[in-house]
């Protein structure tokens, strides 16, 4: 359980890419009111979330497609207040454990999505799919501790 004897910062690259649990929440499309600065989440993901296998279809060269796609690392973690209470860097940046369904817990990939902590489960669809100007029909939640 290296999570737990390591901090973020001391983790291998290979450590570090383990402890994504593969939900999904990160690549769904946020929203951010042009007036207040207020971000909500909706049930739309990245054209490049491969919905069938719970991932990026281009993991290694996303940037080069989505211009706004953040990397998750150690320097971030704790400014990405959209991340949910349940992103694995989020757990073990704040010194908590994984959920029972983490794949590093169960010993199964497929235990995140038997408990329905995925987008997928939500009935996620992609951002290609729809007119942006559609985009606010999708909104999911608003996302309460942000960073103006």
């Amino acid at each position: 359980m290296f999570w737990k004897e390591k901090q973020l910062r001391d983790m291998s690259d290979d450590e570090w890419e383990s402890l994504c649990d593969r939900c999904g929440k990160c690549c769904t499309i946020k929203l951010q009111d042009e007036f207040s600065g207020q971000l909500f989440d909706t049930s739309l993901v990245c054209k490049l979330f491969d919905k069938k296998n719970c991932q990026c279809k281009n993991y290694s060269q996303r940037h080069k497609y989505v211009n706004d796609c953040i990397k998750l690392s150690v320097n971030n973690i704790d400014k990405l207040k959209w991340l949910p209470d349940t992103c694995a860097y989020k757990l073990v940046a704040e010194g908590k454990d994984l959920y029972s369904w983490h794949h590093l817990m169960s010993g199964n990939y497929n235990t995140i999505h038997e408990t329905k902590n995925t987008v997928v489960t939500d009935g996620a669809k992609s951002e290609t799919d729809i007119e942006k100007i559609d985009y606010e029909d999708y909104i999911t939640r608003e996302i309460i501790d942000y960073d103006k």
